[in-house]
């Protein structure tokens, strides 16, 4: 108990840093305030940006494994650092700068391996979902409890998220220039400093919320207990 209380502690700070370089990021490129499309940005910038980003995820592994004795404890500590952190990162951006003014907001979310939008309420959801099922495999290897049927609930939490992360991208990869000699990277950024996200796939973005449900339903509802 003491040590998931102190990885909490942990994950809700670095929310705290990561809503800090966004507030710093929006008073310096968004002075009257966020909009789309995104504003051009140098490139030592987006360069720090994906960085960032990058790094966010390696430390979020890194405590999870440090904090797991088995590839499935490990994993179920990532699961919940990622859902406590994308939580509390737009709970302290709405304490300091009170954005969100609703959970329908657009929000540009991720940079890597290509921008993703959407409204903030589907992060949130997935976040939650995330956090559920960690304390779900956490408790299954303290109870001694095998798993089955494992390839069935990955395939459908697998189909899920690919589902869920095209609701996202799915619109930026169709507005993609396709007659275009630049280079991708080029592609991608000058396509972003154009896009304006205007109409969110919800019933698409349920249609994969559904699936990763059914996979964790169908992996609750297989398993069986073991003795040491």
């Amino acid at each position: 108990m003491k040590k998931s209380l102190h990885l909490i502690v942990f994950f809700i700070s670095m929310a705290m840093l990561e809503s800090a370089v966004v507030i710093y990021l929006r008073e310096l490129l968004y002075p009257d305030g966020f909009h789309f499309p995104l504003v051009g940005m140098k490139p030592i910038v987006i360069a720090t940006e994906l960085a960032r980003e990058a790094a966010t995820i390696i430390m979020l592994w890194t405590v999870g494994y440090i904090a797991g004795r088995n590839f499935s404890t490990r994993f179920a500590w990532f699961l919940i650092g990622f859902g406590i952190w994308d939580i509390f990162y737009y709970i302290f951006l709405y304490v300091f700068i009170q954005w969100p003014a609703s959970l329908f907001e657009w929000d540009i979310l991720f940079l890597i391996p290509l921008p993703w939008y959407g409204p903030v309420i589907a992060p949130c959801i997935i976040s939650i979902l995330m956090i559920i099922l960690g304390w779900f495999l956490l408790y299954r290897d303290d109870s001694n409890e095998i798993i089955q049927g494992k390839l069935v609930s990955s395939i459908l939490m697998g189909l899920g998220c690919v589902v869920v992360l095209w609701t996202f991208m799915g619109d930026f990869v169709r507005m993609l220039p396709r007659s275009s000699n630049k280079p991708f990277d080029i592609l991608v950024i000058e396509h972003s400093q154009d896009f304006i996200p205007l109409d969110y796939s919800y019933m698409d973005f349920a249609i994969g919320v559904v699936l990763i449900i059914c996979g964790m339903v169908f992996m609750l509802g297989n398993r069986r207990f073991y003795k040491d």
